[in-house]
This record gives structure tokens, sequence and C-alpha cells, in this order.
């Protein structure tokens, strides 16, 4: 008799051993459902850069150029315009940055940009007689964003200009506020670089 209470305890154990061990993996499925993990925010596709200057004395020399690679990378080269100044001039500028992959729609991407201005910043890099760049648009907390900003040419020759937005970067670090990418840190959305011709 004591024998089968024996087993009958055994029996018993083995049973709520069991049910304890399927509710367990039970509810840990039902976590991984209902509780998914968020997806990553993607960056946005920029097919097209589209640069706009003006002579911030010369209403009458304004001119725009553009980047625009509809494939993205590693499909055919980009298009580049060139960048025609006058020489020992100043000059304001604003940048519009586009989606342009589905035909028959145009996605502006400066709204995203103007949306988390403190998680964007562009950094303009030059060669030639292109010098004092400055910040023209900030965020909340004083920051430059740089879709607009304003700059100077020298003695008229050839240049290049490389435009670079940064996602996430950290504008507090040493140099970063005035312009300088080196301690910028995130990641690179966009990079282009227009060669420049500036005139007599």
């Amino acid at each position: 008799m004591n024998t089968i209470k024996h087993y009958r305890n055994i029996v018993v154990s083995f049973a709520l051993v069991t049910w304890v061990i399927s509710m367990v993996v039970l509810l840990n499925s039902c976590k991984k459902k209902d509780d998914p993990k968020p997806p990553e925010n993607e960056e946005e596709l920029i097919t097209t850069v589209k640069l706009k200057v003006k002579n911030t004395l010369f209403s009458s020399d304004s001119t725009e150029v553009v980047w625009k690679d509809l494939d993205g990378n590693g499909g055919n080269p980009p298009s580049i315009g060139t960048l025609t100044l006058r020489a020992n001039s100043f000059y304001s500028a604003q940048l519009a940055l586009l989606d342009e992959s589905h035909a028959g729609h145009t996605h502006n991407i400066n709204d995203e940009i103007n949306n988390e201005k403190a998680e964007h910043q562009f950094f303009y890099q030059a060669t030639g007689n292109l010098s004092n760049f400055a910040y023209v648009d900030f965020d909340a907390n004083g920051k430059p964003v740089g879709l607009r900003f304003s700059f100077q040419t020298g003695a008229a020759g050839s240049a290049t200009l490389k435009i670079t937005l940064r996602h996430k970067p950290n504008k507090s670090a040493p140099g970063v506020s005035s312009g300088d990418i080196t301690n910028a840190g995130g990641s690179t959305d966009i990079e282009v670089t227009f060669p420049v011709t500036i005139q007599p």
C-alpha cells in the first residue's frame, strides 16, 4: 500500500513539475509576442542635395547647384553641378535635401531635420579660397544645425566644398559648435562635394 502511495506521489510531483515548465515556456512565448523590440530609427534615404547661394551685395548673383544620386550607393555615379561664385564676395546659402527615389513622389528631408534639430548638424570643409563659414539656424539649445549658412570667397580660382550631415553628433564636444567635424562623432547621413569656380 505504501508503495502505491509512493508511486502516486511521484506521478503527481512529475505532473506538477511538467505543468510549471509548460507555464514558464508559455509565459515567455507570450511576452516575446506582446512586447516586441521597438524598431530602430532607420536613416532616411537622401538622393538629392540642392545648394542655393546668393551674393549678399548683388542680388542678381545667385545660383543653385544640385548633387543627385537616384539609385543610391553602388549604382551609377551621382550627377554633380559646379558652383560658380564671384571673387571677394559674401554669400548666404541654403540647403534642400530630398528623397526622389520613387517616381512621382518627392520626400522633403528638411522637414525631418527641422523636427529633430538637436540630432542633426551640417559641416562644411573647403579647399581653395572659401572661408568664414558661419551657421544661421540653431536648435532649441542654441547649437548649430546648418541648413542655412554664410561664407566668403577670396581670389579667383578653383575650389571644392564638401558638405557633411551628421546624425546625433556630440554638439558639446570641442570645436563642434564652431563647425569642426573632428570630434563630432555620430553617423554620416550624407556627404557631398561640389566643385567650385571662383571668377574675377
